[in-house]
């Protein structure tokens, strides 16, 4: 499953540059977690960094977007596969 952010969200701009996967970011009242590039840190991590750092546990697994873990993992080997096509700025 992907994570995703509750409106228990304080904004204490913690998790965003905890996410290696760059998933997180402002929204209109509160982060939010793209659910397209959250792999809950899988192949980064052993645990989903933002949820470690978050004070008020507002984290929680999103329903609407379960996932296995082998699926978790074909997406970050995509999102790096992704990352390495890209040419570097000049």
């Amino acid at each position: 499953m992907a994570l995703m952010i509750t409106d228990e969200c304080i904004n204490c701009d913690v998790c965003e540059p905890e996410c290696p996967n760059q998933a997180i970011s402002l929204g209109l009242e509160y982060y939010q977690i793209d659910p397209a590039k959250c792999t809950e840190c899988v192949g980064h991590y052993d645990t989903p960094q933002c949820v470690e750092v978050c004070p008020v546990d507002c984290i929680p697994l999103n329903p609407e977007h379960v996932e296995t873990r082998e699926q978790l993992q074909s997406k970050y080997t995509q999102l790096m596969a992704a990352l390495d096509a890209v040419p570097p700025a000049a």
